[in-house]
């Protein structure tokens, strides 16, 4: 998509990724997730009071690098529909998870491009 070729501001502290990943989240993200993150039943999970997102961020980040086809069970409820790989950078994928981690119950986790990376490095193989 067109995120991984825009230029995008280095965050320098977690309030600055809170802003930066909120206009991410916003123009790639919401149509699915919705937004205050309740997601679309039957469809779409949500990203608000996340179990699956809150247990395991090297998961969420692969999500977002590589994207998602299967069952996943979020919540209690079973969502197999297809999330896309979205063509973000790692700063770009650091900052939308630090703005979903710290959003609506979510566990407050700062995502940085260095743990992005390495998950990019790790699942490249893989995909």
């Amino acid at each position: 998509m067109a995120w991984a070729s825009r230029p995008q501001a280095l965050s320098q502290n977690i309030d600055d990724r809170i802003t930066n990943g909120k206009i991410i989240y916003n123009q790639t993200c919401v149509a699915c997730h919705q937004a205050e993150g309740q997601g679309i039943p039957s469809a779409f999970p949500p990203l608000a009071n996340s179990d699956y997102l809150n247990a395991d961020v090297d998961r969420a980040i692969s999500n977002v690098l590589n994207g998602l086809t299967g069952k996943i069970t979020v919540n209690g409820g079973v969502y197999e529909s297809i999330m896309p790989q979205l063509g973000l950078s790692d700063e770009a994928t650091a900052n939308v998870l630090t703005y979903v981690y710290n959003q609506w119950g979510n566990n407050g986790t700062e995502v940085t491009p260095s743990m992005v990376a390495g998950v990019r490095a790790s699942t490249a193989s893989a995909h």
